[in-house]
């Protein structure tokens, strides 16, 4: 097993160096076209930032499914149409995201755009043959029921990442974390159960993780550049790919004879028999986020389509959170969902599974408090923590050094002084009180 990881660790690392090193020159190429939108209302960004960061990803895509292909242990994933059917649809989808980024185009004709990248995927073989149900077996689709499935699976994947793309960082990270998950599920199929058609979705899993890697360093707070549609529509079709090859495309009775038989194989590995749940549990935070937006804007008589700021990430803005902790819990929730559940396929009947990510859960709902309970660190330790952590008699004294450092008020950083303004907590980014000062009180400049 050591030179399968080998060629997955190799592959991995050439998409991210290609994605990496193609953001730099993507950014430039965004600015002199004019990809920098004016600030909408529903940003948290102060500065018109560029967009077009799907160029750089799709790069480190084609450049990372060239490597595995030249790879011993990777070739004969490319016997298979699958491969050819993801960069086919990708390329598509890519490039409505770009058309977008730059002139942005109408919703109803990028889901248009979506549903055709789906079904160029299916054209190839890239579809839903059959679905493992539990207690019942194993049910084949019919060529229409496995072709509107596919295509339903891809459109709400690449809408759940496209809504969630709305914090420096946010979207890129939660794939990327979704994606490793997915790897270690995947590549326990093929390699740990001699399950072969579970190659592509292994090779996809590593290929996205390398594109969201490389373009991460440009994104994190404060992002000098934005995938856009372009990169959020291409990792969420990717991350789709994987999860409909894996679902549709694993013979039930491999894992029969793998296994020793439908019970056995049941209560050995339970997700297997139920694989949708696997993908949808990556994407549960997105999904949840997508589902609660159609809900909202429904209620309030708005199109589905329409844009607001009503996002699980605003919400945490709007309680307090940094931008930063915003993201980080944002990570933590979906790592929870995700490698929970692949947790729960190796050990199924493990109580302690289940013990842990109870645990974990209220350790999250204590994060999300953290505003309502802001610590406060000793006096001998004020000077090497962030000044929001001091004591309040101290946060005067660094009001007149922190007044010069402008770009981390621009960035969106919490200071002394909205904290004096608005409370310690008080302070949120898109409600009624900024928490960003007045700039020329503090005597900031850019």
């Amino acid at each position: 097993m050591g030179q399968p990881v080998r060629e997955y660790l190799l592959t991995l690392c050439v998409t991210a160096a290609v994605t990496y090193l193609l953001t730099g020159p993507v950014r430039k190429f965004a600015i002199a076209v004019g990809a920098m939108p004016e600030i909408r209302a529903r940003d948290v960004h102060r500065e018109p930032t560029p967009r077009l960061g799907g160029i750089a990803m799709f790069g480190g895509l084609c450049a990372g499914l060239l490597v595995a292909d030249h790879l011993d242990g990777l070739n004969p994933v490319f016997q298979s149409n699958e491969p050819r059917a993801l960069l086919s649809g990708a390329a598509l989808i890519w490039l409505i995201g770009v058309l977008d980024d730059k002139f942005e185009i109408d919703a109803l004709i990028k889901l248009g755009g979506q549903m055709i990248a789906a079904g160029v995927m299916v054209m190839q073989g890239l579809t839903i043959l059959w679905l493992p149900i539990p207690g019942i077996g194993s049910v084949s689709l019919t060529s229409w029921q496995g072709t509107l499935l596919t295509v339903a699976l891809v459109v709400i994947t690449i809408n759940a990442v496209n809504f969630v793309d709305g914090l420096d960082g946010l979207a890129a990270g939660m794939v990327c974390i979704a994606s490793a998950a997915f790897f270690m599920y995947a590549y326990r199929l093929w390699y740990g159960y001699g399950i072969e058609a579970a190659a592509p979705a292994t090779l996809f899993a590593a290929v996205l993780m390398g594109m969201c890697l490389g373009f991460l360093p440009h994104n994190m707070h404060p992002a000098r550049i934005f995938m856009g549609d372009s990169g959020s529509m291409l990792i969420g079709l990717v991350l789709a790919a994987g999860a409909i090859s894996i679902t549709g495309q694993v013979d039930p009775d491999a894992m029969k004879l793998n296994f020793g038989g439908t019970r056995d194989a049941t209560h050995a590995m339970l997700p297997v028999f139920i694989p949708l749940l696997m993908p949808l549990s990556i994407i549960a935070i997105p999904m949840a986020d997508l589902v609660l937006a159609i809900v909202r804007r429904t209620w309030n008589g708005q199109s589905p389509f329409a844009a607001d700021r009503g996002h699980l990430h605003h919400r945490l803005l709007e309680i307090g959170h940094s931008h930063s902790r915003a993201v980080l819990i944002m990570y933590f929730w979906s790592a929870l969902i995700a490698f929970g559940a692949v947790a729960y396929s190796v050990h199924s009947a493990s109580m302690w599974i289940v013990l842990v990510i109870v645990a974990l859960s209220a350790v999250g709902l204590v994060l999300l408090l953290l505003p309502r309970f802001a610590p406060r660190a000793p006096q001998w330790a004020e000077r090497f923590v962030p000044p929001r952590y001091r004591h309040a008699r101290s946060e005067p004294e660094t009001v007149h050094s922190l007044a010069s450092e402008g770009d981390e008020e621009v960035r969106g950083e919490r200071t002394p002084v909205a904290a004096g303004v608005a409370g310690v907590n008080g302070a949120t980014a898109i409600g009624p009180r900024s928490r960003f000062p007045d700039r020329r009180k503090t005597g900031a400049s850019r």
